[in-house]
């Protein structure tokens, strides 16, 4: 699937808000179908990386033009010249990662949002080294299209008193499954989907994707996908918990009971039968596997994929409905987008239902910008709606960025991998030295030009402005 695209003038060289500072960070839950082997959390060390809450002055380098070519790539990728030139500009910070782009399996997208005088939003669409063919692993990514096909399931069984808060019962009947009847983080005690999406966006949580997996079954994700036109997608797995194939193919048994526990939807165990996009992914030089290393690449071929530009247009049919094609939407209420939009930018400070202590830090769940930085709080005004994932070395977000005092909108969607022996599931991944300091420096240098970027249209940006459950103190 391709996004067009407009063509960029010559712009201006911008300067961007920074000041260092040393910050600490919690260790990423691990959310890979690891079979036996160390699972794929890191303990995340000091690193010094860059903040927009101050006020000192950050400056580029170099002064390099802005042009809007693309530049050929002997592998099949694609780069427009604009973004690989606007990143020259701070070599301090991307050189490495220019340099060695293919080892470190760098892709970045980001579109500008320009508002015509009724408030109709234009995508420019840049790249930097996109490769769909390129595998990564999109760890908690794919949990933003289950959560997005969890509601428009409800809304296709059309049941009456069936509804996203109505009480889920999560039950067993083949090997490897676990039942849930019970939430004590909810306020009434019982699950709901709605509950599950809450977490899936507030915190990555495992479990709440792994139930909305069990509801969906798994040929019904792949085969709503599909038919989206997100053709090379594949989710095949639960998260973080070993199971074989046969296993992750048979997806519970589930019953929606109403206040007084009568059952109003009794949906069966199912079992996909259809074969998978035939796929030879395989990354890493050696890895480990029940504590032994195995000397060669680890395959990847059956786990979930998906790519970084279809990861980036379906989160613009989220935020952007209209913009997209009818086909390519999720049939879901102007309320469910809402609610989706409520979850993906509030952060677990603000979160009355499932109450989330200190070790929830806002940037917790939010990459580019702020780096997973324990310590990094958004700018004045501003508001992240994202999801990212992080696992088996690799650190993913794909973000709608807003600034309601600047007027300012744009989407950045990146991938990096932070494996520098080359092991898989060792256990030791570069996400502090590399990953997170990348992903805060690419979300500050985008949004400092944006900043910066003249408009003929300030945009209307009050859709997007969210009631959150609670004021962080």
């Amino acid at each position: 699937m391709h996004i067009k695209r407009d063509i960029l003038s010559v712009v201006t060289v911008m300067i961007i808000l920074f000041s260092a500072c040393k910050t600490t960070q919690k260790s990423i839950k691990p959310d890979n179908n690891n079979a036996g082997g160390v699972t794929d959390s890191t303990e995340i060390m000091d690193s010094i990386t860059p903040s927009l809450a101050n006020t000192a002055v950050m400056q580029p380098k170099d002064t390099i033009a802005l042009t809007a070519e693309m530049i050929p790539q002997k592998d099949g990728s694609r780069t427009d010249a604009f973004l690989e030139n606007l990143l020259r500009q701070y070599p301090q910070y991307f050189d490495s990662i220019l340099n060695r782009k293919a080892d470190m399996k760098v892709q970045i997208i980001y579109t500008q949002i320009n508002r015509d005088a009724n408030n109709k939003p234009r995508f420019k669409d840049y790249y930097f080294h996109v490769n769909s063919k390129d595998y990564f692993y999109p760890a908690s990514t794919v949990k933003m299209p289950a959560a997005l096909l969890a509601l428009q399931r409800l809304n296709e069984l059309n049941i009456a008193g069936l509804t996203r808060s109505t009480a889920m019962i999560t039950e067993s009947d083949y090997s490897g499954q676990t039942a849930v009847y019970n939430d004590p983080t909810t306020p009434n005690g019982s699950p709901s989907l709605e509950h599950y999406i809450k977490k899936v966006f507030l915190v990555s949580d495992n479990d709440a994707f792994n139930r909305l997996y069990e509801f969906l079954g798994q040929r019904y994700i792949n085969d709503q996908l599909h038919g989206k036109g997100y053709k090379d997608v594949q989710i095949n797995h639960r998260l973080n918990i070993a199971l074989p194939d046969d296993e992750n193919r048979h997806t519970n048994p589930v019953q929606f009971r109403n206040a007084y526990g009568k059952i109003i939807y009794d949906q069966p165990g199912q079992y996909n039968t259809a074969p998978y996009l035939q796929r030879d992914d395989r990354l890493g030089k050696a890895y480990y596997k029940n504590d032994v290393l195995i000397n060669g690449p680890m395959d990847f071929s059956i786990k979930n994929r998906i790519s970084l530009e279809e990861l980036h247009h379906m989160l613009r049919s989220i935020m952007f409905p209209q913009s997209v094609l009818p086909a390519e939407r999720f049939n879901i209420t102007p309320e469910d987008y809402r609610f989706v939009w409520q979850y993906m930018s509030q952060l677990p400070g603000e979160t009355t239902y499932p109450p989330y202590d200190s070790s929830y830090y806002d940037a917790s769940c939010k990459f580019l910008l702020l780096g997973g930085d324990k310590n990094s709080k958004l700018p004045q005004g501003v508001r992240i709606f994202n999801k990212i994932g992080g696992a088996y070395g690799f650190l993913t977000d794909a973000a709608y960025i807003v600034d309601f005092e600047n007027k300012v909108e744009f989407m950045l969607s990146a991938v990096i991998y932070c494996n520098g022996n080359g092991i898989i599931n060792d256990g030791v991944y570069n996400y502090t030295t590399l990953g997170f300091p990348f992903m805060k420096y690419l979300g500050e240098v985008v949004y400092g030009h944006e900043l910066q970027r003249k408009r003929e249209y300030a945009p209307d940006l009050s859709e997007f402005k969210m009631e959150y459950d609670a004021i962080k103190d």
